[in-house]
């Protein structure tokens, strides 16, 4: 069975609108959750992909974030597995980080909507030309300036990165095709989160737009199937139980 790892940071941020698709294609997926004191720690090779969820921090904050250097060491340990990385929000800094990015503390809160635009590396992409020219809503804290050596496949209004591709298989995007209206009021009532002074005015476009959301949803979760293969299974290491053994008579 195809089974994905997605690693939660907060309690409202979690595979949302994406299960839905995940469950039609019959995908299964498991949930590590640092932000109630699991560790950070798998093995590549009982998954078939690993996802970086959203945060409510930026990654320089690591009174906040203490697991960001263990989420670097799993990432390189998809990519040397050959298995595919997607991150979301705070996800995509992270796969960013990993491949050569330098992380900014700000701003505090990364959240508007905005039109996405392919680049000239997004030209032959799967998820840029799923996402080219439609409104996407952007959601993280902080920021990563990008190598030269990783140009971004998507742009906002701005010309600021909404999405790479710096590996083949390997994908970051700080839009946030996961999210649901009903994500975004938990994020609300989560408590001690730190909020974007416009969540209302964010919240109010998610549900005049929800449908689509859904249509966007779904075409990136087609995208990522082509680019990543993820109707894929990789083969799977064994797990072995060990046995009690007897003493001695």
């Amino acid at each position: 069975m195809i089974r994905f790892l997605a690693i939660q940071h907060t309690f409202a941020e979690f595979f949302g609108a994406l299960e839905p698709q995940f469950e039609a294609r019959g995908i299964g997926f498991s949930y590590l959750r640092p932000v109630t004191g699991q560790d950070v720690a798998a093995t590549a090779g009982q998954f078939d992909c690993l996802w970086l969820l959203g945060g409510a921090y930026p990654a320089t904050d690591r009174e906040h974030c203490p697991w960001v250097d263990d989420e670097l060491r799993l990432v390189n340990a998809f990519v040397r597995s050959k298995r595919p990385v997607v991150g979301l929000g705070f996800g995509a800094h992270v796969v960013a980080l990993a491949h050569g990015g330098t992380p900014r503390d700000g701003p505090a809160h990364d959240a508007y909507w905005t039109e996405a635009h392919a680049t000239a590396a997004g030209r032959n992409d799967p998820l840029a030309r799923a996402v080219d020219g439609r409104r996407v809503l952007v959601m993280a804290n902080g920021s990563v300036a990008l190598p030269d050596a990783v140009a971004p496949i998507l742009v906002d209004d701005a010309g600021r990165w909404l999405a790479i591709r710096p590996a083949p298989l390997a994908y970051g995007t700080v839009f946030r095709p996961e999210l649901k209206p009903g994500m975004i009021e938990d994020m609300v009532m989560e408590e001690g989160r730190p909020v974007p002074e416009n969540i209302g005015a964010l919240l109010d476009e998610a549900r005049t737009r929800w449908e689509e959301m859904q249509e966007t949803t779904a075409r990136v979760v087609a995208a990522l199937v082509e680019a990543l293969d993820l109707m894929r299974e990789r083969r799977k290491h064994p797990v072995f139980g060990l046995r009690p053994v007897k003493d001695a008579e």
